[in-house]
């Protein structure tokens, strides 16, 4: 089993940044894909951004130039920073781990982009 524990979202002005977390527990497969989706009210989950234990990277359009995502393999961590925030990034955040064919899902971290 792994266990992901998020933090840092919150309330930001559009515009603003904000710099989410995600650290990994448990039965860590050292080949792994750590990453972000999010869905808003109403809509479907989506991808935000993914990053292989290699530091291969994949970003939704929407995100990119403006999303970061990286990660500390030797802690198990991924980090996503948001930067240029828009009310329409408004949405619950969610950590995801993908191993041995798995796949492992954070409790989800609230991001509200003010206009």
């Amino acid at each position: 089993q792994v266990q992901l524990v998020e933090s840092g979202g919150g309330l930001v002005q559009a515009g603003g940044s904000l710099r989410l977390s995600c650290a990994a527990s448990g039965s860590i497969f050292s080949t792994n894909v750590m990453g972000w989706y999010r869905q808003a009210p109403g809509e479907k989950r989506e991808l935000v951004a993914t990053i292989t234990s290699g530091g291969s990277t994949n970003y939704a359009d929407s995100v990119k130039g403006r999303f970061t995502i990286s990660r500390d393999n030797a802690k198990n961590t991924v980090y996503l920073q948001m930067n240029s925030l828009k009310p329409e990034d408004t949405a619950v955040y969610s950590c995801y781990f993908k191993a041995i064919g798995r796949d492992y899902w954070g409790q989800g971290t609230q991001v509200t982009v003010s206009s």
